[in-house]
């Protein structure tokens, strides 16, 4: 980190992590997996801007430099392979918590990886696993980018109208603040991400029970409604014929009337 200009990690947090910065990176998460073969601990990697963030469904993730946090973590968590999609709803809280901790701004969680303030989408998190021949995790890298400000010029046109941001105008010393305290959370929440102790949170952080929707997968588009969270953080939809499912993975959107 020497040089880099980003702070040094806290004192709480300098055991439990190693951290890296980097001006520029395709994505972060892309170049902590490169590097896991060398990386004997956990390790955090910020990029002040990437070429080709990513996102779920092989979306890209807009990261211009001097507006937003872009971060990726990679952990050994010893969990079992039920129990890895987890990591991502346990993060979202933890971006929830470290926003409200440092802002005015209440922050929400649609289903399952986007973090929203106002309706719009601030953040998004994707987590990828590295698995061993009997199915364990070699390691885990949670990437997690959150727009502090709206970027020069404006979001993008395809993403103008659902795209949001923590502030109106950028702060420079939001960016390590904030990233510190979702690390800090993070490692909070991970001994008991098995038990679940983040699930009443989650549940009570969740944009979408109550809402229509629409459920996208395998090609389709069904209209739903939203009704709750169940025990393993799938989102539970019931369909206007009245047929009930809980949805593991796929993609939903909100109606709009």
């Amino acid at each position: 980190m020497s040089g880099s200009g980003f702070p040094a990690l806290p004192p709480e947090l300098s055991g439990r992590v190693e951290l890296m910065f980097m001006p520029e990176c395709d994505s972060t998460s892309s170049c902590l997996k490169r590097l896991a073969p060398e990386l004997r601990g956990d390790t955090v990697l910020i990029a002040s801007r990437q070429t080709g963030g990513r996102g779920r469904m092989g979306r890209s993730f807009y990261s211009p430099e001097g507006s937003g946090l872009y971060m990726s973590i990679l952990t050994r968590p010893g969990l079992s392979p039920a129990d890895l999609p987890l990591l991502t709803p346990a993060a979202a809280v933890a971006v929830c918590g470290a926003i409200e901790e440092l802002t005015d701004r209440r922050a929400e969680i649609k289903w399952v990886n986007d973090i929203l303030i106002g309706g719009k989408k601030v953040c998004g998190i994707l987590t990828e696993s590295a698995l061993g021949p009997g199915g364990e995790a070699l390691y885990c890298v949670v990437g997690i980018g959150v727009n502090l400000s709206p970027p020069r010029g404006g979001f993008p046109e395809d993403i103008a109208d659902t795209a949001g941001s923590v502030l109106a105008e950028y702060r420079p010393d939001l960016l390590p603040k904030l990233a510190f305290s979702i690390i800090r959370r993070f490692y909070e929440l991970l001994p008991d991400v098995s038990s679940l102790g983040f699930l009443p949170e989650y549940r009570s952080r969740s944009a979408l029970p109550g809402r229509d929707i629409w459920v996208i997968r395998d090609g389709s588009v069904l209209p739903a409604r939203a009704v709750g969270v169940d025990d393993r953080c799938g989102l539970q939809v019931r369909y206007p014929d009245g047929a009930f499912e809980t949805l593991r993975s796929g993609e939903v959107t909100v109606r709009v009337r």
